[in-house]
């Protein structure tokens, strides 16, 4: 099968760009050809008031990313295209240009894009879900959810906006994936077809191998920002400066966790890491710590310890509950609260006994669902229901004259 798979990199590295790396690379080692189509954040020019209006134009429609992706679909002819991220610099608007040339679109759910304008169902500390299943997500705008500002909030909910009108969602897209059934649940709320949600949650191309020994430190690996629950973590570890704890990642909060170090030598701060290396860090620690505050969509990060025999303390939210099952493969601790974290913290610091029992099932549970194999088959199921949704759903579009010529045929 021919697919072109396509992704806009966003600044910082995250999980969305290590998905997108990884199901090219199953792909490909499964005989499929394989066609990128990416845009990456540095391009944007943030100096200026036009640089700013172009780019808010952009998110809305990207005249410039529809006609480079028309050209690549008419001279290349895949079978599929599967977008990962398209904000801002692909936008919708490549979702058209695929369906004028007859190819079946799919859509992978990273974010709460379509539901929140700051992707994140996360404000002032907590979850928010005041723009769920609004036609107009207005409260977004009125708190300035998206990089603190008004005018940067209004053009992604007016992207979003814009698209439910000309039923963008319903019409251009052929199949989703999401990678839990919490949030195939939240986007049918939202309005998207249910029909066309798929779960599948993501994999490792390779099995890392399990960990030998218990571990020597508390480890956390994500984006330095307060969603991710950084500020938690870091008010935890004030009472737990006896707990070595390796922080591993990148982020607006960079500076704050730097200062916190300074009077908290347990802490030590790696910057973004590769895979490999990551892996490396998760098999050294007795546990990983994954307090995320938003309502996140998966945690690959969570996966890869469950692989690596390390349990997880999770806060119990949503998906993050969903993924990590408490008292089996982890603990669970109530979201935004530093003590209820720094006690269980204490309690598995503690008890390495019952944490390595909770690692043997987190290797049973990434055996059972999150191995390459299972994921690939996964895939292209759903690529098989985006050719077939997409088929019957052209079928629907032609007059009934056409459609009558074509039974007789």
């Amino acid at each position: 099968m021919k697919i072109l798979l396509a992704h806009n990199y966003y600044r910082y590295p995250g999980g969305e760009d290590e998905v997108f790396q990884s199901e090219q690379e199953l792909l490909r080692s499964a005989g499929h050809e394989i066609l990128e189509f990416t845009r990456h954040n540095s391009e944007i020019m943030e100096d200026g008031i036009f640089s700013k209006a172009k780019l808010g134009v952009r998110t809305l429609w990207a005249r410039d990313s529809q006609q480079e992706l028309r050209a690549i679909l008419q001279r290349e002819r895949p079978q599929v295209v599967h977008f990962h991220n398209t904000f801002p610099l692909i936008s919708p608007a490549a979702y058209y240009a695929c369906q004028e040339a007859g190819v079946p679109v799919v859509q992978s759910l990273h974010n709460a894009r379509l539901m929140c304008p700051a992707a994140t169902f996360y404000r002032e500390g907590g979850v928010c879900e005041d723009c769920l299943g609004r036609a107009v997500p207005w409260p977004g705008v009125l708190h300035a959810c998206y990089h603190q500002s008004h005018v940067q909030t209004a053009i992604v909910a007016g992207m979003l906006s814009m698209h439910r009108i000309l039923r963008t969602w319903h019409e251009q897209v052929d199949a989703y994936i999401v990678f839990t059934n919490f949030f195939r649940q939240k986007f049918i709320a939202s309005g998207l077809p249910g029909e066309k949600i798929f779960v599948k949650p993501h994999s490792l191309n390779s099995d890392p191998g399990m960990k030998q020994g218990p571990g020597s430190y508390a480890l956390f690996i994500g984006r330095l920002a307060p969603g991710k629950g950084v500020p938690t973590l870091l008010k935890a570890w004030e009472n737990l400066k006896h707990i070595p704890l390796r922080i591993a990642g990148e982020g607006p909060l960079k500076k704050d966790v730097h200062e916190f170090k300074q009077d908290n030598p347990s802490v030590s701060i790696r910057p973004y890491l590769p895979r490999k290396e990551c892996l490396e860090l998760i098999k050294g620690a007795c546990f990983l710590v994954w307090p995320s505050e938003g309502s996140e969509t998966f945690g690959l990060v969570a996966i890869e310890a469950f692989a690596c025999s390390t349990p997880v303390i999770a806060s119990g939210l949503g998906a993050t509950a969903e993924v990590v099952e408490d008292q089996k493969t982890g603990l669970h601790f109530e979201a935004g609260n530093a003590e209820d974290l720094a006690a269980k913290v204490e309690w598995a610091w503690e008890h390495p006994q019952e944490m390595e029992a909770m690692g043997r099932a987190g290797r049973n549970e990434y055996e059972s669902k999150y191995t390459a194999p299972t994921n690939y088959e996964a895939l292209m199921s759903v690529y098989r229901s985006a050719i077939r949704i997409h088929a019957r759903q052209k079928k629907s579009f032609l007059p009934a004259s056409t459609q009558m010529q074509g039974n007789r045929a």
